[in-house]
């Protein structure tokens, strides 16, 4: 039988574009046999692209790898409060858009992304020093600075440099399953739970010595997932009453200590469903969901679909 096409990815990088922005998804989807995707980095023309701190590109594409893409990623640049990008960038990311491609932001790549229109009445963010900015200049785009990233469908967003990671990972998770998201994130030696529901959301204010602590208990919880896990356990071990467990742990990670074993559970069972043979029930009693029933009922509730089908879509067959 043939190959499966490979997914096109092509990373647009921008007069004054930040380095670490364009190698993050350049290298998270790099072609390799365990990751389907082809990756070229393109610019509003080929050539030498001048870049931020003290960098340059030469890029061997122009827009058209826009035409060719599947996935469009827009890596941050500099002063992006003050231009919008060319007129033939905004078209070439409108006519991407309009033929199916997603477009992806990281940074301060959300300006340029803005400046197409597509973020108009949709949730958005940046890096927190332009979410003003961002606002002002857009003030149709819901801007949230209070996420890691948004994910809109076929436009998504996030904030600086290292949330770029937890957006690749997050779109990886979404393709490929959870199983080559963390294989993704051990390669990159990052932390695979930062994406999607389990800590989106930050503080923006200094993490007090707590929070440390917060750390920890959320470590111990993901080692015992399996086992009875209660919010007076969780907060003994996080040396807290419940209350405070519970209101600090909303500020850490948007979700109550229970919401987020919760989904902590589903996401082990995602794994198992993909990586092993074993049967839904005993899925549901290794992740600590009890029943089949339980597991199905709450994977529908999160994911939208149930485990079986969740296992035909993303199997490995290992």
């Amino acid at each position: 039988m043939p190959s499966p096409r490979l997914r096109r990815v092509a990373v647009l990088v921008l007069e004054g574009a930040k380095p670490l922005d364009v190698g993050i998804p350049a290298q998270v989807f790099t072609t390799r046999a365990s990751m389907p995707y082809e990756v070229r980095v393109c610019g509003a023309a080929p050539g030498l692209v001048t870049g931020g701190d003290g960098l340059s590109y030469h890029v061997a594409h122009g827009l058209s790898a826009l035409a060719w893409a599947d996935m469009v990623f827009l890596p941050g640049y500099r002063t992006p409060d003050r231009d919008d990008p060319p007129r033939s960038v905004v078209e070439a990311l409108s006519g991407a858009h309009e033929r199916g491609a997603r477009l992806a932001a990281i940074s301060t790549g959300a300006f340029a992304l803005a400046a197409t229109g597509l973020l108009d009445g949709r949730r958005a963010t940046t890096h927190w020093h332009y979410t003003r900015a961002l606002a002002r200049r857009h003030p149709r785009v819901r801007v949230d600075e209070n996420v890691l990233f948004v994910d809109e469908g076929s436009v998504l967003t996030s904030a600086g440099a290292a949330s770029g990671i937890d957006l690749c990972l997050h779109i990886l998770r979404g393709d490929l399953g959870v199983a080559a998201s963390n294989h993704a994130a051990r390669r990159l030696v990052a932390a695979p739970y930062r994406s999607g529901g389990q800590a989106q959301y930050v503080p923006r204010s200094v993490p007090e010595p707590l929070g440390e602590r917060f750390a920890a208990t959320r470590e111990w919880a993901l080692g015992r997932l399996g086992e009875p896990l209660t919010l007076e356990a969780m907060a003994r071990h996080a040396a807290v009453s419940a209350r405070t467990l519970s209101r600090r742990f909303v500020e850490d990670t948007g979700y109550t200590p229970m919401q987020w074993v919760l989904r902590a559970r589903i996401d082990m069972a995602r794994e198992l469903l993909e990586r092993s043979e074993r049967g839904v029930e005993q899925i549901a009693v290794d992740v600590g969901l009890g029943t089949g029933a339980n597991l199905r009922l709450h994977f529908q509730h999160i994911l939208g679909t149930t485990p079986s089908e969740y296992r035909r879509t993303f199997s490995r067959g290992e």
